[in-house]
């Protein structure tokens, strides 16, 4: 079990390491991808934020985008071990400090949420887009 000292954990702004990624994504309920679609997938990142605890990474999210207009936050990822913590806050708070300082004036930044994920993100800003437009997904499945 992780400790409760906010100390014990360390933010650096960095992609994941692939390993890391994929366990993160899986042990946390995000849909796993292949190692291939995420080796190719990370090269895509535009800025990331990982949280370790004892040198393991327990968290992570990532920017992703075209560099100029459009960009989403994806991968947002705590161990469950330690959920509570806030530390998806922390990763939140790193990556939109990267969108306020680094980004275009006219950036559009978008996420997917999941509920109830979603009252963290409209903590830094995210609002729903529906009616006027609504999220939508494809999946390639072979």
């Amino acid at each position: 079990m992780a400790s409760n000292d906010a100390n014990a954990y360390s933010l650096v702004n960095q992609i994941p390491e692939i390993e890391d990624y994929m366990r993160l994504r899986k042990i946390s309920g995000l849909t796993p991808f292949s190692k291939e679609a995420a080796e190719i997938g990370l090269k895509g990142t535009i800025f990331a934020a990982v949280v370790h605890h004892e040198g393991v990474a327990v968290g992570m999210g990532r920017l992703i985008g075209d560099g100029g207009c459009f960009f989403q936050v994806t991968d947002i990822a705590v161990h469950p071990d330690h959920q509570g913590r806030g530390l998806g806050k922390m990763i939140m708070a790193s990556i939109m400090d990267f969108v306020q300082n680094e980004l275009p004036t006219t950036a559009y930044i978008s996420l997917i949420a999941d509920v109830p994920a979603n009252k963290l993100y409209e903590k830094f800003g995210f609002r729903p887009t529906a009616p006027r437009s609504v999220g939508m997904s494809h999946l390639v499945k072979r």
